[in-house]
């Protein structure tokens, strides 16, 4: 198509209507985006040529992926999730903060209420077998101080890529634990090194990353939400190193800064101490928040998650 219909008087009228731009009524933020997306909208379909038959295909598509209840994983897969942190971490430049552990996407698997612990946790509720995984780190300000009495909230899938809540094989709050940290800012986990997980093969996420020639794999990993008063709240997650997927993660989630060392622990006489009779895997990673700053965008998040029973 060679003549454009967007600055005609008739597509100019629909728009007007569409967004409510006719008349004095609702919130003008709403009208104004939602003029701007069916405008994009329409620019789209006249630039592609799009078909009925491919319009409405796209919205059974929109439907079932709602039935379906993936939107929250097509979300990160097409980068959207990711570009929010990004406009985040300009805006914090721009605010001048800097010095803070990276953020990255909290992912579709937070549940909230997970058990407060001081210290140190188990996260594991020992009926699985896979490699013990043992973390621990400090939550430090961007002075280098302890944050004493920080809330570490941890949680990630097991050896299978599950994670409780939504794998009904699983105990309530395996794998997720909420830790404050003692006066120094330490914290300390035990638990199994989680596998990574994939899209589900027939589900519709991975229908359109099939169409662009994409695969739905996610690396290991293990996600956090770290606060404390006067700070920043973070939402970040480490990838474990070595993964096939570490710097191929379906949802780029992956980031500099948050691949800490994976130490295989083989000395017999550590493995006893720790009261195991197998090799274990060791990670340290410190947290680093900065300081609120009122002029800058909050980072604390409002945002549906699932139930936790």
């Amino acid at each position: 198509m060679t003549d454009s219909l967007m600055n005609t008087p008739e597509v100019n009228r629909l728009l007007a209507k569409v967004g409510g731009a006719d008349n004095a009524n609702g919130n003008a933020r709403v009208k104004a985006i939602v003029q701007r997306v069916v405008a994009d909208m329409f620019r789209t379909i006249e630039e592609f040529d799009i078909t009925p038959d491919e319009f409405w295909a796209a919205a059974s598509y929109l439907t079932a992926l709602g039935q379906a209840g993936e939107v929250w994983l097509l979300i990160p897969g097409l980068g959207l999730e990711t570009f929010l942190d990004l406009r985040l971490d300009e805006a914090e430049r721009k605010a001048g903060i800097a010095g803070g552990t990276p953020r990255t996407i909290e992912g579709p698997l937070y549940v909230a209420g997970a058990p407060l612990v001081k210290g140190e946790a188990r996260l594991d509720d020992g009926t699985e077998q896979g490699e013990v995984l043992f973390m621990e780190g400090q939550v430090r300000d961007t002075e280098g101080r302890p944050l004493g009495g920080a809330i570490v909230d941890v949680w990630h899938a097991n050896t299978r890529g599950g994670y409780s809540h939504f794998d009904p094989t699983q105990k309530p709050y395996n794998f997720r634990r909420r830790i404050e940290t003692d006066a120094e800012g330490r914290y300390r986990f035990r638990s199994l090194l989680p596998s990574g997980y994939a899209c589900p093969p027939a589900g519709p996420t991975q229908k359109l990353l099939d169409q662009l020639g994409r695969h739905g794999n996610r690396p290991a990993h293990i996600h956090f939400f770290v606060s404390a008063p006067g700070h920043r709240h973070l939402t970040t997650q480490i990838n474990i190193d070595g993964d096939t997927y570490l710097h191929d993660d379906f949802a780029f989630a992956t980031r500099d800064g948050l691949i800490p060392a994976v130490h295989r622990e083989s000395d017999a006489e550590v493995i006893r101490a720790r009261g195991l009779n197998a090799p274990f895997a060791r990670i340290a990673f410190d947290f680093v928040l900065s300081r609120e700053v009122k002029t800058a965008p909050a980072t604390l998040v409002h945002r549906d998650h699932a139930p936790a029973a």
